[in-house]
Parts: structure tokens; sequence; C-alpha cells
């Protein structure tokens, strides 16, 4: 497998998953992504910003223990993000509540914009910069992906210029080749979009595939949509086949859902992260 120069760009966040869990554990689509990057063998860096706190520090902490290089991530006054998470007895995860923390408004500093345009890819996760990021590196030649499904406002879910666009459009074909026409009609070279229970599909003006998922015990599927796309980057920035890179996307993405959180990691109680935080 050739060893690439990735970069993912955007969220981090606390993970804390309601009882009967219970837990705290690092997370966010951008640092899952990384993580499973570095999991899988390649050179992974991780663009974003956390707050000067026990969180942010504990989320450093978690990357660099993954082997992701973490030399462009800035601290910023504030806190770092949160989710409360309710994982229902199916395993599906219900988000109850984000608070985006120093997220919000990140900006990459111009000597992270000079460490960005010499990778073999970039990823985008969560980020509220109207498309700017996206705009910069598709101009300066990179390639570039983003997920779509994570960014709720409108003004940042352009897709104009970039390599590869990753969405979810549930079950239904009719919504699944809608969403794939909208991508590929913008100029993405490379639509990819998760299908639920049904799996994936990815396509190209020349080229389609898609499989199923793997049939595994879940225990909890956050994550799992963060582990495909590592998977699938993976495959196809190498140089493989589309069919291969679905198929990688979805045995990560059955990985992930065996366990709880993004990627396996030594949870903290919530109890004791509350003690550890400061009132007010």
């Amino acid at each position: 497998m050739k060893r690439l120069r990735i970069a993912v760009v955007g969220d981090n966040c606390i993970d804390k998953f309601l009882p009967p869990i219970g837990e705290a554990l690092v997370g966010g689509n951008a640092v899952n992504v990384a993580v499973q990057l570095a999991k899988l063998g390649h050179d992974a860096h991780y663009f974003g910003a956390v707050g000067a706190d026990a969180d942010g520090e504990r989320t450093r902490t978690a990357l660099t223990e993954n082997g992701v290089n973490v030399a462009h991530m800035q601290e910023r006054p504030g806190k770092t993000a949160h989710t409360d998470i309710e994982v229902l007895p199916s395993g599906e995860r219900v988000f109850l509540f984000e608070d985006f923390g120093v997220c919000a408004g990140y900006r990459p500093s111009d000597a992270d914009l000079a460490a960005l345009k010499i990778m073999d890819h970039v990823h985008i996760g969560w980020l509220d910069d109207g498309g700017a990021l996206r705009r910069t590196l598709a101009a300066a030649g990179v390639s570039v992906s983003q997920d779509i499904s994570v960014n709720a406002d409108s003004a940042d879910l352009g897709i104009e210029g970039l390599t590869i666009a990753f969405g979810s459009a549930g079950e239904d074909d009719a919504a699944v080749q809608t969403t794939i026409d909208r991508f590929l009609s913008a100029g993405v070279r490379v639509a990819v979009v998760t299908r639920g229970a049904r799996g994936s599909v990815a396509a190209t003006l020349e080229e389609r595939a898609e499989t199923g998922i793997m049939q595994v015990e879940v225990v909890d599927t956050t994550g799992a949509g963060d582990s495909f796309i590592a998977g699938f980057l993976s495959v196809h920035i190498g140089g493989g086949s589309l069919q291969e890179a679905v198929e990688a996307g979805r045995d990560r993405a059955a990985l992930a859902c065996s366990h709880v959180g993004g990627f396996p990691q030594k949870p903290m109680a919530l109890r004791d992260l509350f003690e550890h935080q400061p009132a007010g």
C-alpha cells in the first residue's frame, strides 16, 4: 500500500455518551477520519482548534497516541467542543446537543495553508468558513474532499472545486441518484453516497461502483461514516479502483460499529469528566 500524506481539517469534540454508557471519548468528524487514516498506515495530519482546557489537551494526546501529526493544531481561548449522544438499543446514535466551542470560527493560518498545499490529499470535515478553504485549495490544484453531511448551514454546503464529495441520501434509490447527479454536475470528479443499511455508491461520469454493508454486531454507529471515508480515501487516493475503495470503506465502517466512539480509546467516565470541569 502506498503511504500517503493526507491532511484532515475541521472539527473535533468530546463525545459525551449519556447513561447507561456514561462515558466521554475524543471524537469529531475530522478527528475520526485522521485517526483512521493513521491506523491504515498513512501520514495523517490534523488541522483544527481546541480550547486551552483539559479537553483540548486530552484531544491532542489522543491524536498523538494514535499516530496523527498535530503540529498544525491551534489552541484558542475558550472551550473545546462537545456533543451529547444517546445510543439506542439498535446501536444507532442520536445527537442531542452540540457545542462547537472554539471549532467555530477556526481558520488555517498562512503557514497552515502552505502545508496543506503540499499534501497528497486534503479532507475537510465540519468547517464554518463558507467554502473558503475548499475554493483556495481547489484553485491551487490540491486534491480535496469534504463530507457534506456534517455541515448544516447552507453557506457551508458548496461542492464546487471538490475532487471527491461524500454525502448521505438514505435508502431511497431516487434520492441517491439525485445526490450523485448533483455532485457530478457541479464538477465533482467522484461522488460517494452512503445509503444506510443498503451500503454505499461511488460514481464518476464514466464508472459506478456499489456495495452493501458488512453484517456485524453493532455496538455503536458513531464514527462509522468517518471510518468509511478514511477507508475509501486510503484506497482511492492510493490508486485503487472505485469498487476496491467502496469495499474498503465498508470494511472500515463495520469495524467502527464494533466499539463505542469513533476509534478505540480509553474512555473517561462522565462523572470524572464533570469533576474535572471548572464551575460556571
